[in-house]
């Protein structure tokens, strides 16, 4: 994938570059742990991301894919710009510039993250640097031993060895001296670099007296190397050696937060704004612990693809005294289409523009939430400040007199049209609306002249978060001209656009408040208005100059078909089928065929597809087509005298002769006063996820085939060594009742077929509001039918489990919302343990009636 980057020559006007002549402000830690500027004493708040293209897999698969990584690494850093981060951090792989004794190896991975460093400067971005990672640099791949001193000792040992602590002593003595070519600064001397981290997520092994010691070698050897600067380090892990952490000369400590777990292996679905109301840390009346600053090191919600979370955990670090916030881990561009970097993580401005958005909101609450201030719990926080996030909707908001930022449609008003500065936004809004997938920007330069700079299209065609491969595209690209409509009062209507970034030469005059639109950069000017400045491409402004854009080229090659089967629908019920179709062009036409056309019939019925707006197609099924069993379809795409058939993306149609693709979508369509299934057992996994309350541990599971005219079921066996176990069964249920709400809103039972029921099990859902209802099961077998109306609120287990593993176990909600069937998202089935004992549940069929 080409790069289209046009980046003019840079003029900034910042300190960056005028440290010869003025003194850059720097960071110092007062007595009461708080992170200020030495030149106005006033808090510094951070916020951005971790990025990792000097190092391990982003290095090679940039390698892989033939790319320059200095260019790679000027994309992303203009795009880190643009979503307003002032905040770097990266763990060094040390693997990767060290020897066994330490001794530092300048290489093109040192070069890089040189490179790097001065480039975030120039964009008046901080840096904080964890000078060690002690494991290895293969993930996703296997590590490459090259003999440094982290392949030589074992992770929870290299802090106590004494030839390790050497060789640590050594590297870092020379790390926080190395001169940068670039700036000509040592590390130890760059103000934009805020600090160092000692290491990246340390394992003590060995006695806490041990580990005070280590950290206290460490930051001896740093400051006889001559640093300055605040040291960090990492006290969320060893929940045993928390007090020797506070009993050191370290001025500030890093947190991580990982709310839903991590790795799922598919895209999690749900509310998990349950999941980030709070941020306990349960030794914050340690000694020493108020005279520390608090930095997150890395977080995210991983395996979603949402865009309402960032704001909420922002907002939550705020509330507990967090300065310095840097996701993990921002994608490099080049290598962004296949998420391989870190399968469970997923963030770039071209390829997830969404959650991008909801990352530059969340950094505005980092800039303006004042420190520690406190707020209600959920759902009573979901407006804050000039904020607001909602999972139904999928959006996060900030909407200020001078911003308007949002990260998918909203309805909202800006609160001061009048006022407005800067528009940041993906779908549309009151004063935006535009058809395209990707990310806008529009930034006022001054009454009558705006700076417009659209992204091209994003569309995923995969899971991002199922096994990574960079032969899998899980997002694409697309460049299309769309109609936007800018309702700005001071653009008015005719204005003029003027394309800016090189090689766009698409100029126009507004029809009123519309433009046609292709990506790009452009001058929007009120008609009969004559700017005070000569806005030019080469124009500094702000921390880039006007004629910067950087934007993946289209790389739809050939068309794909994202489209999600309903599970269950209803005979003689209408069926809507929708699906999100992109390619190189825009299709001639789309259809659907069902497993009943045939080559050899006069006559074959087909539905058309109508293009409802930029790639989303749906038609209705007619009522008298849908009849009980099953659905079994495709979706034909058509163009250029072309067909291609879809799930099997194979070129063609069923009603050739020689088409052989038997490959359906397909529905269970039922009687409409059947049950609605909620499980079945299918296989040992049977879509049921299984937790163990407080901490992971052992489980196995095993389909019993009953007699014939009984369905399986599932057995399921817990044994934890946690006292007080507690065992949870989970099933995100949403997608399988949605064509069933007419028989639900009828139903009055949970009904569930069980064998060897443990005692005092229990049964509910997790509804869309993020709260559990559930009820107890009394007896141990057979057909259990519970009452709907006996289901009682309850606290939220918060499953997956978080990190770091000291976090709240569950949401205790303040609000009582009455239980309704409409809202049902999950199913959850619960029970206690006892620590070492093995706990046995074997269920079959889940149903309502």
């Amino acid at each position: 994938m080409k790069i289209i980057i046009a980046i003019a020559c840079l003029l900034f006007s910042l300190s960056a570059f005028t440290q010869d002549k003025q003194k850059t402000s720097e960071i110092y830690i007062d007595k009461k742990g708080v992170m200020r500027w030495d030149d106005n004493n006033r808090e510094a708040s951070f916020y951005g991301v971790n990025y990792t293209v000097p190092f391990a897999h982003a290095y090679r698969a940039l390698g892989y894919l033939n790319k320059d990584r200095k260019e790679a690494i000027d994309k992303d850093v203009y795009h880190f710009s643009r979503l307003g981060f002032n905040a770097y951090r990266i763990h060094i792989w040390d693997v990767e510039i060290s020897d066994g004794k330490g001794q530092m190896i300048k290489n093109d991975h040192l070069d890089l993250l040189d490179y790097l460093i001065a480039k975030l400067r120039e964009r008046n971005i901080r840096v904080l640097i964890t000078t060690m990672t002690n494991f290895g640099n293969g993930y996703p791949e296997r590590n490459q031993n090259n003999g440094a001193f982290s392949y030589l000792y074992d992770k929870c040992k290299i802090h106590s060895d004494a030839n390790a602590i050497a060789a640590q002593k050594n590297y870092v003595s020379q790390l926080v001296t190395h001169v940068n070519p670039y700036t000509k600064l040592s590390y130890k001397d760059d103000p934009f670099v805020i600090g160092f981290e000692i290491n990246n997520e340390p394992c003590h092994s060995d006695t806490p007296t041990q580990t005070e010691s280590y950290i206290n070698t460490m930051l001896d050897a740093i400051k006889k190397a001559g640093n300055k600067k605040p040291v960090f380090y990492n006290v969320s892990h060893n929940m045993d050696h928390v007090q020797a952490y506070f009993n050191t000369a370290i001025q500030g400590t890093t947190y991580q937060w990982y709310p839903i777990g991590l790795v799922a292996g598919h895209t999690r679905k749900g509310n998990f704004l349950p999941f980030v109301d709070s941020y306990n840390i349960p030794f914050a009346n340690a000694k020493g612990f108020e005279n520390k600053a608090k930095a997150i090191y890395e977080y995210d919600p991983a395996d979603i693809t949402y865009s309402y979370m960032y704001p909420a955990m922002t907002r939550t670090f705020r509330s507990q005294g967090f300065q310095w916030i840097t996701q993990f881990a921002y994608d490099p561009i080049d290598m962004a289409w296949a998420n391989t970097e870190y399968q469970t993580h997923f963030l770039n401005l071209a390829y997830t523009p969404a959650k991008a958005v909801s990352m530059a909101i969340a950094a505005e609450v980092a800039y303006t939430v004042p420190l520690n201030r406190k707020y209600e719990k959920y759902p009573n926080d979901t407006i804050f400040d000039n904020f607001h996030v909602s999972y139904n909707t999928d959006l996060s908001e900030l909407n200020s007199p001078d911003k308007f930022f949002y990260s998918n449609n909203t309805t909202s008003d800006p609160s001061d049209i009048n006022s407005l500065e800067k528009i940041i936004g993906h779908g549309s809004s009151p004063i935006v609306k535009y058809e395209g997938t990707g990310a806008y920007f529009l930034d006022q330069l001054e009454s009558g002249v705006w700076r417009l700079e659209v992204m091209p299209d994003a569309i995923q065609i995969n899971d991002p978060f199922a096994k990574p491969s960079l032969k899998k595209e899980v997002v694409t690209i697309a460049w299309n001209t769309w109609n936007m409509e800018i309702s700005i009062p001071g653009l008015g209507e005719n204005f003029t656009v003027t394309a800016i970034n090189k090689g766009n030469v698409h100029n126009e005059t507004s029809s009123g408040k519309s433009i046609s639109v292709r990506p790009g950069v452009y001058l929007l000017t009120k008609s009969d208005y004559t700017p005070t400045k000569d806005w030019q491409a080469k124009t500094a402004w702000g921390n880039i100059t006007l004629g910067e854009f950087v934007a993946p080229e289209a790389h739809a090659k050939t068309f794909s078909v994202v489209h999600s089967p309903a599970v269950a629908i209803e005979e003689g019920k209408p069926l809507q089928i929708e699906a999100q179709i992109v390619g190189a062009e825009m299709p001639d036409s789309v259809i659907i065929y069902t497993d009943k056309v045939s080559f050899w019939n006069d006559k074959n019925t087909y539905y058309k597809m109508n293009r409802t707006h930029s790639y989303t197609y749906r038609v209705t099924i007619p009522a008298e087509d849908i009849k009980e069993g099953k659905l079994k379809y495709n979706i034909i795409v058509c163009s250029n005298d072309k067909n291609y058939t879809f799930p099997s993306g194979m070129a063609g149609n069923p009603l050739d002769w020689d088409y052989t693709q038997a490959v359906y979508w397909e529905s269970h369509a039922t009687n409409a006063a059947s049950p609605v299934s909620l499980f079945t057992v299918t296989d040992a996994y049977s879509d049921l996820e299984t937790y163990i309350m407080p901490e992971w541990s052992r489980t196995d599971r095993k389909v019993i085939n009953n007699n014939p005219a009984e369905s399986p079921t599932l057995r399921i066996t817990f044994e934890s060594d946690a006292p007080s176990p507690r065992f949870f069964l989970r099933k995100y249920v949403k997608d399988v009742i949605a064509g069933r709400m007419s028989r639900l809103a009828q139903g009055k039972e949970i009904c569930l077929h069980i064998k060897n029921a443990p005692e005092k099990l229990s049964i509910g859902f997790i509804t869309g509001k993020g709260f559990t209802y559930t009820a107890i099961v009394n007896s141990k077998q057979g057909i259990q039918r519970i009452p709907l109306s006996a289901l009682r609120q309850t606290h939220t287990a918060l499953l997956p489990h978080p990190y770091p593993v000291f976090l709240d176990k569950y949401f205790e909600p303040d609000t009582q919302i009455p239980f309704s069937k409409a809202d049902i998202e999950s199913l959850e089935i619960s029970f206690d343990g006892e620590k070492g004992k093995k706990a046995e549940i074997e269920i079959g069929n889940i149903w309502i009636e």
